[in-house]
């Protein structure tokens, strides 16, 4: 049996009632304790609520518009004229931590927001110096003090340790850092360390040296006084405090440190960034409320871009603005967007953002309108086209430099840009068909008002913006879809069918086979990589407005020149103006090397045609095949050359006519021995004066057989040049400085007659009414007469020297 253990009695036994005294005794003080502790709570919660923490709202402050990579590219202060950038621990570097927390306050991470020690230690240096020698302060009681105002007094210092344990009660630690990242003042309107270091060092905070970091740390202590722009000695000295802490905490190398202490205490001017200006307004009034707006700009392009557009206009006229806009083919998103060649300068109307300011397009519509004829099967890419005086119901256009070519092709037409060729072509098309085209794919074209679509419309009677020009042109690019601009990263991307496949095709190639003549054209069709560059100019009436809009597989590229207030710039146009700017923008561009362009779309073949027929060599016979040509056709059209407006006499085409055994043409009621019909190849009327001459006689229709009463057939009425003979020579009168004049009339004609000189239009007369020419150059001229039903008639004469 288990034997059972007796209790061990407790020596000296107290009484039971005066344990209980004592237990009563004991628990007295710590229900005290507890008691006052739950009132020091309760006390803390009343003052909570009574004074409650006002924390700034994390979307109210400046706003500041950043480039795709984060890049800040303008900033607009806030109702109290501060810049912050936003930002937070995880997007800053960790050398700038490092540097604050060891400086500013080690302890941050272990304390409640009030320091006991540090305090002590404020205060005895303040009694032992007779002034505060160190405030004591943790980084959240500094936050405090941003925050909200607070006096540097005994009573200022008891708010603030108060609102320091408020923070460190609503927020965790994380946060209250980040609340001094964004709110610390570095000097200026400048707070938070992302905006002194984009303002101080012109880089993001998250890339900071050793003793970058160091200086940023501690600026905020006297931000006046150690602003590196200003002062930078202090700030040298303020730095190299901050390394030595560093040293001495083992946090940095000795190595670390002396590399620091050798870089150079080097600051830009304070300002608040300013490339891409009027985009960041436009985004920033689109949405007002947002304070930090991501762009789909490339910040170092942007800045080379506009240093380029800056160097550039330093040598053209004053009061001269220019806008460049650079779109990715593939995205559609702008990489670069220069609103004006000098923002905010009065002189060049610098705040008016001409990127979609409404202009007119002079020629740039051009590539649309032929692309459509493509479409609509009306040519080829080397139909025949007639450049000369031309009669559209009352609308005479010229040419940019009042010349004339005679017969050309679509593609020259396009190249050169021609103008009569163009206003017939969109006269067959239809002007408001074509403007209904424009405005499907993009292009909105502003009407003056009370107007309605017209034949003006393709040389620049209407306005449009570059942006809407730049949109549309990617769709030589993108298989003929154009699509909007893109400025922001959410923004949809918008795009509309605006040619076919083919015709896009087939324009983009003609207009990158087009040489060009000035600074920085490309060389062998590549500019830095790229495959030939496409291109257009264009200029508006009254040189006004400058264009040249490029396009390549991965980039459109649009330039506009001029005058924001629309008064003219005499010689400037697009050729001379806009595109050498442009080469130069192609060149800074990297090549994508999307290759868009490379693959020919079905339907676009090559096929031989016939001048003037306009039919397929192979279905032409040889003796009326009289220019072969090489064309793009889309879809197998072959469509024959244009038929003659308002001409009676002259049929231009193919012509069938009986001719007897000595080739004289035979009228309807006529007969002859060896009658028989040949076929002539007519080239149109207006082409006439330009034709060689086995060209012309092979054109012209025999002459009618004796006896044979006229046709309907005939040529229109000839006509004679009187008041100079072939081939005279004039000479100036010695010592005249007026050009030479000479006086002519245009026998034989009824109507309108148009006078050429070189091929130059000089003037118009009606009938045999004398017209004055002016002969300003010494050498060889050529005088043209030309009637509207194609009669003509010329004179080659010379000039010598006095």
């Amino acid at each position: 049996m288990k034997a059972t253990a007796s209790p061990v009695p407790h020596p000296n036994p107290l009484p039971e009632g005066e344990r209980g005294r004592i237990s009563r005794y004991l628990c007295r003080p710590l229900r005290t304790l507890l008691l006052g502790f739950a009132a020091l709570v309760l006390l803390a919660l009343a003052l909570d609520r009574l004074f409650p923490l006002h924390l700034p709202a994390p979307d109210t402050g400046s706003t500041v518009v950043l480039a795709r990579d984060g890049t800040p590219l303008r900033a607009f202060a806030d109702s109290d004229g501060v810049w912050r950038y936003p930002t937070t621990t995880q997007n800053v570097s960790p050398l700038y931590l490092q540097a604050l927390l060891a400086y500013e306050d080690r302890w941050f991470y272990r304390h409640p927001g009030v320091n006991p020690y540090a305090l002590l230690r404020g205060v005895v240096a303040a009694v032992d110096h007779g002034h505060v020698v160190s405030g004591g302060s943790t980084l959240t009681m500094q936050v405090a003090r941003i925050i909200e105002p607070i006096p540097h007094t005994f009573t200022g210092k008891i708010v603030q340790i108060f609102r320091a344990l408020q923070l460190e009660a609503h927020l965790n630690k994380v946060q209250i850092l980040d609340l001094y990242l964004d709110h610390a003042p570095f000097g200026g309107p400048i707070q938070g360390v992302e905006a002194a270091s984009w303002a101080y060092l012109g880089k993001p905070a998250s890339k900071l040296s050793h003793a970058e970091a160091a200086m940023l740390a501690v600026l905020p202590q006297s931000p006046s006084l150690l602003r590196p722009d200003r002062h930078p000695d202090a700030a040298r000295h303020a730095r190299d405090k901050v390394l030595r802490r560093m040293r001495d905490e083992g946090l940095w190398s000795d190595a670390q440190i002396r590399d620091a202490e050798i870089e150079p205490v080097v600051a830009r001017s304070l300002r608040a960034p300013l490339d891409a200006a009027l985009l960041a307004e436009r985004l920033h009034q689109q949405q007002p409320e947002a304070r930090r707006i991501v762009t789909t700009i490339d910040a170092n392009l942007q800045r080379a871009v506009e240093d380029r557009v800056s160097d550039y206009l330093s040598r053209l006229p004053p009061r001269t603005s220019a806008a460049v806009l650079v779109v990715d083919n593939a995205t559609l998103e702008a990489r670069v967007y220069v609103g004006t060649a000098e923002f905010a300068d009065p002189l060049r109307l610098g705040h008016v953002d001409m990127v979609r300011a409404p202009r007119s397009p002079g020629s740039t519509l051009k590539p649309f309108l032929y692309g459509l004829a493509l479409d609509d099967g009306l040519i080829t890419s080397q139909s025949l086209l007639v450049d000369a005086p031309q009669d559209f119901n009352g609308y005479k256009p010229g040419n940019f430099d009042e010349s004339f070519s005679g017969p050309v092709s679509v593609a020259e037409a396009l190249q050169r840009s021609l103008n009569v060729p163009a206003v017939d072509v969109l006269d067959h098309v239809g002007p408001n068909r074509f403007v209904a085209r424009l405005a499907n794919g993009g292009i909105d074209l502003d009407l003056p008002q009370g107007a309605q679509p017209n034949l003006s419309i393709i040389l620049g009677g209407a306005s449009t913006r570059l942006e809407n020009l730049v949109g549309a042109y990617t769709a030589f690019a993108n298989g003929g879809v154009a699509g909007a601009p893109r400025y922001v990263p959410e923004q949809p991307k918008q795009t509309r069918r605006l040619l076919s496949p083919g015709s896009a095709w087939i324009i983009r190639d003609i207009l990158s086979n087009n040489p060009a003549d000035v600074e920085g054209a490309p060389m062998e069709g590549t500019i830095n990589g790229h495959d030939a560059v496409a291109w257009k100019t264009g200029t508006s009436y009254g040189y006004r407005d400058a264009w040249a809009i490029g396009v390549t597989d991965s980039w459109t590229i649009g330039v506009w020149i001029g005058r924001p207030d629309g008064t003219p710039s005499p010689g400037q146009y697009g050729a001379v103006t806009s595109l050498p700017l442009m080469f130069a923008v192609v060149g800074m561009l990297p090549d994508n090397r999307t290759r868009f362009g490379a693959v020919q779309p079905p339907g676009v073949r090559k096929v031989d045609i016939c001048w003037p027929l306009g039919g397929a060599a192979a279905n032409t016979p040889p003796d009326l095949c009289r220019e072969r040509r090489t064309a793009w056709s889309l879809d197998g059209a072959i469509p024959p050359t244009f038929a003659e407006r308002d001409i009676t006499a002259w049929s231009a085409g193919l012509i069938s006519v009986r001719v007897n055994a000595k080739g004289q043409r035979l009228s309807a009621t006529c007969h002859g021995k060896g009658e028989h019909t040949v076929q002539i190849a007519r080239w149109p009327a207006l082409a006439a004066p330009w034709l060689s001459s086995d060209d012309a006689a092979r054109a012209t229709l025999p002459p009618l057989a004796p006896g044979c009463a006229p046709d309907s057939l005939e040529v229109a009425s000839p006509i004679r040049i009187a008041g100079l003979t072939q081939g005279i020579r004039l000479r100036q009168a010695p010592n005249s400085t007026q050009p030479l004049r000479v006086t002519l009339q245009a026998l034989g004609a009824t109507g309108e007659v148009q006078w050429l000189l070189d091929g130059r239009l000089q003037g118009s007369s009606v009938g045999s009414a004398a017209m004055q020419l002016s002969l300003p150059q010494a050498g060889d001229h050529q005088i043209t007469a030309l009637t509207r039903d194609g009669a003509f008639a010329q004179l080659a004469i010379s000039v010598d020297k006095s």
